[in-house]
């Protein structure tokens, strides 16, 4: 009985492409949408990702995200350090200036400023210079999408030509050498990443307080939440896991900002137009077919053959669906992924696990509208006019 339903349902083509169309369309409108808001929501705590050789961060007890960032006073990093438990802890910067270009063009950056010694929460993977010649007068190491932005003329030919290194430009009125290009996660607002010493970074963003984190490790043994449950004790700041304060950030995003409701709509406009589309077309297909149905029937096919037959053909058009639209999600993905400003954005897979469930609902809702006509059906309309 299987072969006869795949006949019957490959043998309307018009019906049969409609019925993959509209749920190729809905897999692939829901899959990119889910998978570019995780990715921008992401990029909100991409900074704090990037960290990855400070597990703890201590702050202001007032902080709500990664970008509202109060200063700490210099005590704080003893306080800090004093703490039992605490292997070790260094300072770290975050503040925003106005670089100006050597053709009097202005960018907007964002400076990181990292502990002179040990350069603890420094880029991880370079693509030019070395990581050291942060230690140089001056010196700065901007990421591979800022390069780009603050320079777009060389965007085409870095391929070629490479990148131009100890150029120089002013922040806040200060030179800054660029020593290095490096790969960062992309920040939420495409500012480029400036990393430099700690001790340079309060000339480029002059604050009171240049300190506003203290990125901390716990001794070996240690459980991290239970330190940083000590230090809040020890110093009345909030002391996070790396996770947790990506959680928070993320959080943040999702209660604040219309993202959330901006990405929904669409997505939950996809599913109903896969709902509109599949359901509609099921229905008339089966409508149209009821004569063959009704042939089963007086052949004494039972009512849980023939919602076998309309379950299989559901499934074929739900799979092929899927793996239509998914596979066109991915074709979107992979084509830009070399585009800087949509970097970090691919085809996730709790997306795919998520369509696959919303895909079985809208072929449920197809075949169960379907269904119900067939339930009720007379043999006897296969002996009239």
């Amino acid at each position: 009985m299987g072969w006869v339903a795949i006949k019957m349902l490959a043998g309307d083509r018009t019906k049969f492409f409609g019925l993959i169309f509209g749920v190729s369309f809905a897999a692939f409108m829901m899959s990119q949408q889910v998978s570019v808001f995780i990715g921008i929501v992401r990029r909100s705590a991409s900074q704090i990702v990037d960290v990855r050789d400070a597990p703890i961060w201590v702050m202001d007890s007032r902080i709500r995200h990664l970008d509202e960032v109060p200063g700490l006073p210099a005590t704080d990093l003893t306080r800090v350090r004093s703490v039992p438990g605490v292997d070790w802890a260094v300072p770290f910067h975050k503040g925003q200036g106005l670089a100006k270009l050597a053709n009097g063009e202005s960018r907007s950056v964002v400076v990181m400023g990292l502990d002179d010694a040990t350069l603890v929460g420094a880029p991880v993977e370079m693509l030019a210079g070395e990581l050291a010649d942060l230690h140089k007068p001056d010196a700065v190491i901007i990421d591979k999408a800022g390069y780009e932005y603050m320079w777009p003329s060389e965007a085409k030919s870095l391929a070629r030509e490479g990148y131009r290194l100890n150029r120089t430009f002013e922040i806040n009125d200060r030179r800054a050498i660029v020593v290095g290009v490096c790969r960062a996660s992309s920040p939420f607002v495409t500012l480029p990443l400036l990393y430099t010493r700690f001790s340079q970074s309060s000339r480029y963003t002059p604050e009171r307080n240049a300190m506003n984190f203290v990125l901390a490790r716990a001794k070996p043994g240690e459980n991290e939440q239970e330190v940083c449950r000590r230090i809040q004790e020890a110093t009345g700041r909030l002391a996070l896991t790396r996770e947790q304060f990506f959680w928070k950030t993320i959080h943040y995003f999702l209660a604040s900002t219309g993202i959330p409701v901006n990405f929904g709509i669409t997505i939950a406009l996809g599913f109903l137009v896969g709902v509109a589309i599949a359901g509609q077309t099921f229905y008339l297909f089966v409508v149209e077919n009821l004569k063959q149905f009704g042939s089963l029937k007086a052949m004494g096919v039972r009512d849980s053959k023939i919602v076998g037959m309309v379950l299989l053909q559901g499934l074929v058009v739900g799979f092929a669906g899927y793996c239509i639209g998914v596979g066109l999600s991915a074709g979107f993905f992979t084509m830009t992924n070399t585009m800087t400003h949509l970097a970090g954005l691919y085809l996730r897979g709790e997306a795919m696990v998520g369509v696959a469930g919303a895909v079985a609902a809208i072929i449920l809702f197809a075949t169960f509208v379907s269904v119900r006509r067939l339930l009720v059906l007379e043999p006897a309309i296969v002996f009239r006019g």
